[in-house]
């Protein structure tokens, strides 16, 4: 089987790991899996995975930590699970890395979905613009200019700001940028929505893969999961939230692309 297929499970409790590697099994996935955070992010590094579920509370070094360090060396997608309810638990593990949560007890189906519709989404990151393959359309609304891009790859720009989606990359002024996935999406959407607002709420159903509002429940952790990534992006980027070059918040409504410098 595939890299791209594999699977990485890090937890201490037997019954939830033997329950998350089937699930994952069930998806098609070739699961590995790991009962402490130092093994897991050894086997992070060795197996390469495509996704990874991540306990919070492990025996040596906690689930933050761990998402820390494998997001010094990896791009797999990270679902954290915990058994703490407190909002501010969830946050701190989206701002180490991770792309989604669940809290204990879950459901297996949920898992599966959310890890079904993370796979739906381009996992290759290329090396630069210069490695590009093919171009991608934009939507009606985009309103930032385009640029014939390395290859024939045409990227969305906006002041200083390439994004090339076919190799998944972001160059600020040149220099490229070190993105999640999540983060990635999320600036895409921006960028080919131009100045049309996006809600949080939709930005919730773009990351599940949801093409329109098909009456999913989003709670209020989904949409704030939404802000804690956008504040990752922003500070990657160098931006203000006063004075936005990209990335504008409408208070109370979400977010859209800032206006373009003169």
């Amino acid at each position: 089987m595939g890299e791209s297929r594999r699977g990485l499970v890090i937890e201490d409790d037997g019954d939830i790991r033997e329950l998350v590697r089937v699930v994952l099994t069930q998806a098609g996935f070739d699961v590995s899996v790991a009962t402490s955070g130092s093994q897991g992010v050894d086997m992070a590094r060795q197996l390469k995975p495509a996704v990874i579920t991540l306990d919070l509370g492990l025996p040596d070094i906690d689930g933050f930590e761990v998402s820390r360090q494998i997001r010094e060396f990896s791009d797999a997608y990270i679902v954290m699970l915990t058994a703490r309810a407190e909002e501010l638990d969830t946050l701190m593990g989206l701002e180490v890395g991770a792309d989604d949560y669940l809290t204990k007890p879950f459901r297996p189906r949920e898992l599966r979905a959310r890890v079904a519709a993370m796979m739906r989404r381009p996992r290759e990151v290329g090396p630069g613009p210069e490695m590009a393959g093919s171009s991608q359309g934009a939507a009606p609304h985009m309103e930032p200019a385009l640029a014939q891009g390395g290859n024939g790859q045409v990227p969305l720009q906006h002041n200083g700001l390439d994004l090339y989606y076919g190799s998944r990359t972001v160059a600020l002024n040149g220099q490229e940028l070190n993105l999640t996935r999540t983060e990635f999406e999320l600036l895409y959407a921006l960028l080919e929505s131009g100045r049309t607002v996006r809600t949080k709420a939709d930005l919730v159903r773009r990351l599940r893969d949801e093409e329109y509002d098909v009456g999913s429940y989003i709670s209020d952790a989904d949409e704030r999961s939404v802000e804690v990534h956008m504040g990752n992006l922003r500070k990657k980027l160098g931006d203000s939230a006063a004075h936005p070059l990209w990335l504008q918040t409408v208070r109370g409504v979400g977010y859209r692309l800032a206006p373009p410098v003169s």
